[in-house]
């Protein structure tokens, strides 16, 4: 019977030529690149360890390098699965020369060559500038959030510490009714009943001074907020779940052409108001570029941040987001009115004139108010504008910035498309080589070489479909 069947060698057979281990690897194998690009870098300029003058020989950190870029390649992202993985599996035998570092030493290369490592990736978006692959001229930026090693109820808000009190003390309430019930009882039943009642009491208690003094812990830190588990980590709201979650924001700067990461950076903050400059200018330092477009979402949107971008001499593209409670209310909202620019005055929809009345400083910005005395008078769509005595509208005085740019987006209909095309998936990519998962290293610093190392992988790969394994070993090695 076993002959219809396409048969295995015997395990047990001696051979006296063996295989060579270069045999079992394939000649488009991104194992390969891994092994060229790693051999191609000038390590201590970039910042990792020479071997120690005196002890032990230790391991060359070209071959853990190649371990850790090999493991996120193929998503073993632990230390002990790619300590497993180096004993058994045939491409890193061939990568490693049968090498097989413990665990420890795996980790604490990862943690100890942080920089050089996250030099590593930025010297491989160099790689594919030279090879052409990125074009230079738009990029889009977008941000994510990552789960931390963190839970939720190891992280502490004044919001949450004040859920939970009231949560224990709703139970201190419960278990004293329930001790006094147990207390007009007789019998050995009930005298059990009160011991486990008066000890659950005790335990609530005690919960109670931990949050009470937790919440002077927190409200005595700079930003309001303690993670126990990861210090760093940050509780960030999801608008895709609709859930908050305890992590990192990924910020990601991709080129629209070739779809490769040129930029990227992990910060601790819940919003990007504050981080499209900085992501444009490593964007342009990247890419090498002097004129760069960048296409953000409206969670960028920012008047000194685009007024930054323009100053830098990068040409941002971000839609404002809709605040306007009178357009929710089915009142005209600021777009309906016209400025004027050469009489620095506004058009209302009713065709009066609203002349510049007051300026004063919000949130450091300088705003101009403009009103008419047509509102209190003879207006007869009032209704339609506002229900306070009059309208006013306020200006920035560096609003012509945004209104620059809001003709750029309405020339460029698909910008949004193109954005969202190009930067988000990704961030799913990441997320599903991570095994929606969270980060395996804790703290910011750690996080944000973790992260390298997930997007010199997303790199690797995207090169290898763009101009194939080959293509790319020849490339490094001229």
């Amino acid at each position: 019977m076993m002959g219809r069947f396409i048969e295995g060698c015997d395990r047990r057979q001696q051979l006296f030529l063996p295989d060579c281990v270069d045999d079992y690897v394939a000649e488009d194998s991104a194992v390969r690149i891994v092994d060229v690009f790693v051999d191609e870098l000038d390590l201590a300029a970039l910042g990792f360890a020479d071997a120690a003058a005196t002890g032990r020989p230790g391991y060359h950190p070209a071959m853990l390098l190649k371990l850790y870029i090999y493991g996120y390649l193929n998503q073993v992202q632990s230390s002990r699965r790619l300590e497993r993985e180096a004993g058994r599996n045939v491409e890193l035998m061939w990568l490693t020369g049968k090498l097989a570092p413990d665990f420890k030493t795996i980790a604490d290369f990862r943690r100890d060559h942080g920089a050089a490592i996250q030099a590593a990736c930025r010297r491989f978006v160099l790689l594919c500038r030279n090879l052409g692959l990125i074009a230079g001229g738009t990029v889009a930026v977008d941000g994510s959030r990552f789960r931390a090693v963190n839970a939720r109820d190891k992280n502490f808000t004044p919001v949450t510490i004040r859920r939970r009190i009231e949560q224990v003390d709703a139970s201190i309430q419960r278990y004293l009714g329930m001790l006094d019930t147990a207390d007009r009882q007789d019998g050995e039943a009930a005298e059990l009943r009160t011991t486990r009642l008066t000890t659950r009491l005790g335990e609530l208690r005690r919960q109670m001074r931990e949050l009470e003094a937790m919440e002077q812990a927190v409200a005595a830190s700079p930003d309001r907020q303690i993670s126990l588990t990861d210090p760093d980590a940050r509780a960030m709201a999801s608008a895709g779940t609709g859930t908050g979650q305890v992590g990192y924001n990924l910020q990601a700067a991709v080129d629209t052409d070739s779809h490769i990461i040129v930029a990227h950076e992990v910060i601790n903050l819940g919003h990007d108001r504050t981080s499209l400059t900085k992501m444009g200018e490593q964007a342009r330092a990247a890419t090498g570029t002097d004129a760069l477009t960048v296409l953000a979402d409206r969670g960028y949107f920012s008047g000194p941040e685009i007024r930054a971008c323009e100053a830098a001499g990068i040409t941002p593209i971000c839609p404002k987001p809709l605040t306007s409670g009178a357009k929710a209310d089915g009142r005209w909202g600021k777009q309906d009115f016209l400025y004027q620019p050469d009489t620095d005055t506004y058009r209302c929809p009713a065709g009066e004139t609203m002349t510049r009345r007051f300026s004063n400083i919000e949130h450091g910005m300088t705003l101009h108010a403009y009103a008419t005395p047509a509102c209190r008078y003879r207006c007869a769509v009032k209704a339609n504008c506002t229900t306070s005595l009059e309208r006013r509208i306020k200006r920035w005085e560096h609003e012509a910035v945004i209104e620059a740019m809001q003709a750029r987006l309405d020339r460029m209909s698909g910008a949004m498309r193109v954005r969202r095309r190009t930067v988000e998936h990704v961030f799913g990519t990441i997320k599903d080589w991570m095994g929606r998962s969270h980060f395996k290293t804790r703290t910011r610093k750690n996080v944000a070489t973790e992260m390298s190392l997930h997007t010199l992988a997303y790199n690797i790969k995207r090169a290898i479909a763009l101009v194939g394994v080959p293509g790319l070993i020849a490339a490094m090695q001229a």
